[in-house]
């Protein structure tokens, strides 16, 4: 039997369809759910070209009840994915599911982590201090943002003249390249 990932994801989505086209015909594993906290994620129409089945929740329903977490037992959930998911994730679904979520950060834990740093706040932050190398860092998810075992980092070098746009293009573009096959080992090491 295939193991089943999960993707959370609240926007747009890039990385949640690399991921899916990579299982679309693997062997061993498939995408079975993609969830979002956002009823205007582009993530959903990404979700409907690949035929995944997609499920938008609220604050009550995700922090208030164990609805998600049920969802995902019942559709046999081996992995769950963050791509882009910008909530905290509550701790009765990380018990729930132990050692078995993971998310990735547009730059290199421990530094430019944390509450409120995603997306562009991140690469402005990495530019402001005069980074000389920035990278991706996909990690285990515990109670905290951010601060999960680390389980594999990319760096990129920051050039001379690199602006906004740049780091982020350089960082998506080993996101893309890295976090399907990440998600391919940790899927190995998971028992059915």
């Amino acid at each position: 039997m295939k193991k089943r990932i999960a993707i959370f994801a609240s926007g747009s989505g890039s990385n949640a369809q690399k991921i899916m086209e990579f299982f679309k015909k693997h062997p061993d594993a498939e995408v079975a759910l993609v969830l979002t906290n956002n009823p205007e994620a582009y993530v959903l129409q990404r979700a409907d070209n690949f035929e995944v089945p997609s499920h938008i929740f609220d604050k009550q329903e995700f922090y208030k009840s164990d609805d998600i977490i049920s969802l995902l037992k019942n559709l046999q959930i081996d992995l769950i994915v963050l791509a882009g998911f910008l909530w905290l994730i509550p701790e009765n679904l990380i018990a729930a599911f132990p050692n078995r979520i993971i998310n990735i950060h547009p730059a290199l834990l421990p530094k430019f982590g944390g509450k409120g740093m995603y997306g562009n706040k991140v690469h402005q932050s990495v530019l402001n201090a005069g980074e000389e190398e920035s990278g991706i860092t996909i990690h285990f998810v515990n109670e905290h943002f951010d601060e999960g075992e680390t389980i594999h980092q990319s760096r990129f070098k920051i050039e001379k003249g690199d602006n906004l746009e740049m780091i982020k293009f350089k960082g998506q573009q080993l996101e893309h390249l890295h976090y399907p096959k990440v998600v391919e080992q940790v899927l190995k090491k998971i028992k059915k």
